[in-house]
Formats: C-alpha cells, structure tokens, sequence
C-alpha cells in the first residue's frame, strides 16, 4: 500500500486546511487509516483515525471537536478537514495505514506534508 499526502500549507490561526490522503496498492486490505503530527523537537502523536469498513472514528483529546477525520471509498482516500486551527497544530501531518491482518500496527506510512499555523 502507498500513501500520497497532500493538503498542507500556511494558514492564520482560526483558519481551516483540509489535508487528503490517497492510497494505492492492495488497498482492500488497508483495516484503518489514521493521521499523525510531528511538531518541530517533538515526537510523532495520534490526532485521528478511521476504520475503513465502518466510518468509525477516533481522535485525539487535542484535536476533538475541531478535526474531522472522512473516508472515500471510491477514490481509496482519507481526508482530514482542519478547523480553528492553532499555533500549536502546526507539525508535519502523516498518513498512515494499519492493514487488516495487523490491526494495530500502523504498517504503511505517507511522506508527511506540512502544514503552518501563524499567529
């Protein structure tokens, strides 16, 4: 499975990204699809993620209420639509696959795109 994220760049605080997340390869075995961030000094953290077959999603405490995670099926890609966006959401995003045979290891793994939050 390949990952293709894209969607990143500068915005004000307050302001709204949408990132997407295209996937290609075997792609009917992909279980959950999630993404990641990486703040500059920082480790890599969980903001959200979303099991393919059933739309059910999961997001991280920091993200919750402003993040929505979607999923299209039909063009195998994950979007994650980025609202009231902070100083502090700004990071790397990446995108990430678990396939179904390993549900909880993120096995495949997107380029990261950037995304820059100005205060």
């Amino acid at each position: 499975v390949q990952l293709q994220a894209s969607g990143g760049g500068l915005v004000q605080a307050g302001g709204s990204l949408r990132l997407s997340c295209q996937a290609s390869g075997l792609t009917y075995t992909v279980y959950k699809m999630a993404w990641f961030r990486q703040a500059p000094g920082k480790e890599r953290e969980f903001a959200s993620a979303v099991i393919w077959s059933d739309s059910s999603t999961d997001y991280a405490d920091s993200v919750k209420g402003r993040f929505t995670i979607s999923r299209d099926n039909a063009k195998n890609t994950v979007y994650l639509q980025m609202n009231s966006l902070k100083p502090e959401d700004m990071a790397v995003y990446y995108c990430a696959a678990a396939p179904r045979n390993r549900k909880y290891d993120y096995a495949y793994w997107g380029q990261g795109t950037l995304v820059t939050v100005s205060s």
